[in-house]
């Protein structure tokens, strides 16, 4: 795989880097922006954005923030930026060009809708800025292709927050690899289960439709495609899979009958009935969604739009199972489902000389499932040993602040060889895997990584 390259230095005056924000998502606010203006705590959750506990706001400085939806935007600069910080400009998509000139951002951080990561990288690459992008860097292996291009064309540099690469365990089990633990990699298995209430949660977004997310398998597979190929160190070439929408949709098995109106199949839906009490599914109210730190999301979510799980618009798999090979000769089974009673993955690398397993599950509660948080070494010739692992504090596993002092700070030295940090390249790649993967689905055939990033 590519090697990543460092994130800039803080400039030649030593002031603070100063940072744009593309996307006043939940993600984008609570994961960047806040550590940025040293606005820490507040958030926590079990598939969520993870308690900003970290402050970055003596490195990085917040200058703009860009949204769709301005009400949105203006919002959080009213109500989340500390008194005293510096002024924080707020504009909209059509002014980004505007926003680059005016504001100078060193680095811009993308974390809109994946449909519109494209064109923002592509803006801000062609202003010689630098670029954070959520993952998945695009929607589509043909916009990937065009960043790398660009990213080589252009002074800037992207990073892809792939912070699934950063949990205690996965840099572990990556240690191990690298140490020969089991010889050379042959084959990962990874079948990776999304609880019933995470999982619908998305098919309630605009992650639903193919066009704005391009489908699970690239918004969400993106995490566990690039962990697969980081623990291999190898670059995917060619992927098969079947799969299909049986959870939800207009043929659900679980869509009320004799229902009409999006309150009727609300009331009876099991999904909604399941995760009553819980936050996870926004409610009727009248208004506009609200996200967190009650900020509205008058544009995308307006009060007019009703949805429910069994919208004729929902057009992407809810389920996958796919073979995929890489260079070097290693293979990986990975499957994913999004409508399952418990959350978390099961996992075995198989080798010349062992293999590797691990277990991570819990209930929709939070509970944690028997054995979880197991990661056991199998030698061929020797007895089992499991493996400890430090347990870590922070978003998603404490991924999230090690993810960011990589980012805004720079990488460590374990970050920097074990290459942490994800480039546009491997952003490219896990993007293209999951596009294949749905397109094998689709037409029933297998599919060459490079026939997508051509």
């Amino acid at each position: 795989m590519s090697e990543t390259p460092a994130p800039p230095s803080r400039g030649a005056t030593g002031a603070r880097r100063r940072y744009a924000l593309i996307g006043a998502s939940n993600r984008g606010v609570a994961s960047f922006a806040r550590p940025l203006i040293g606005a820490a705590g507040g958030v926590d959750g079990a598939h969520g954005y993870g308690a900003s506990d970290d402050d970055f706001s003596a490195v990085g400085e917040l200058v703009a923030v860009l949204d769709v939806d301005r009400a949105r935007a203006e919002a959080f600069v009213a109500t989340l930026v500390p008194e005293g910080y510096p002024p924080v400009a707020v504009y909209e998509p059509e002014a980004l060009e505007e926003m680059l000139r005016e504001m100078r951002p060193d680095a811009v951080i993308v974390a809109s809708p994946d449909h519109t990561h494209g064109s923002y990288i592509l803006a801000a690459l062609e202003a010689g800025v630098d670029v954070i992008s959520e993952k998945p860097m695009v929607a589509t292996a043909a916009e990937a292709a065009t960043v790398v291009a660009a990213e080589a064309a252009s002074t800037a540099t992207v990073h892809v927050t792939h912070n699934f690469r950063y949990p205690a365990r996965h840099r572990r089990i990556k240690q191990m690899l690298a140490e020969g633990a089991i010889g050379r990699p042959l084959h990962v298995d990874l079948a990776y289960y999304v609880d019933t209430r995470h999982g619908a949660s998305y098919f309630l977004r605009w992650n639903r439709e193919r066009a704005a997310s391009g489908g699970l398998t690239i918004h969400k597979s993106t995490h566990h495609l690039d962990l697969i190929a980081w623990w291999l160190g190898a670059e995917p070439t060619r992927v098969y899979a079947v799969g299909g929408r049986d959870y939800y949709g207009p043929r659900s098995p679980h869509r009320p009958a004799g229902v009409g109106t999006a309150a009727e199949v609300r009331e009876r839906d099991p999904y909604h009935r399941a995760q009553l009490g819980s936050g996870t599914f926004p409610e009727a109210t009248g208004r506009a969604r609200t996200g967190l730190f009650d900020l509205p999301y008058e544009v995308q979510y307006p009060a007019s739009r009703e949805m429910t799980l069994y919208d004729d618009e929902i057009d992407i798999e809810d389920h996958v199972a796919s073979l995929i090979s890489y260079a070097g000769g290693a293979t990986a089974a990975y499957a994913v489902q999004f409508s399952a009673p418990w959350e978390g993955y099961r996992l075995t690398i198989t080798g010349t000389h062992g293999s590797i397993e691990a277990f991570v599950g819990r209930t929709p509660e939070q509970e944690q499932l028997p054995g979880s948080g197991e990661l056991v070494l199998r030698p061929l010739f020797e007895a089992p040993r499991p493996i400890e692992v430090p347990v870590a504090t922070g978003g998603h596993d404490g991924a999230d602040p090690l993810m960011r002092r990589d980012l805004f700070v720079g990488p460590d030295e374990e970050s920097t060889a074990m290459g942490l940090m994800a480039d546009a390249r491997q952003g490219a790649l896990a993007v293209a895997t999951g596009e294949a993967i749905w397109r094998s689905a689709q037409e029933g055939r297998a599919i060459e990584i490079s026939e997508l990033l051509r």
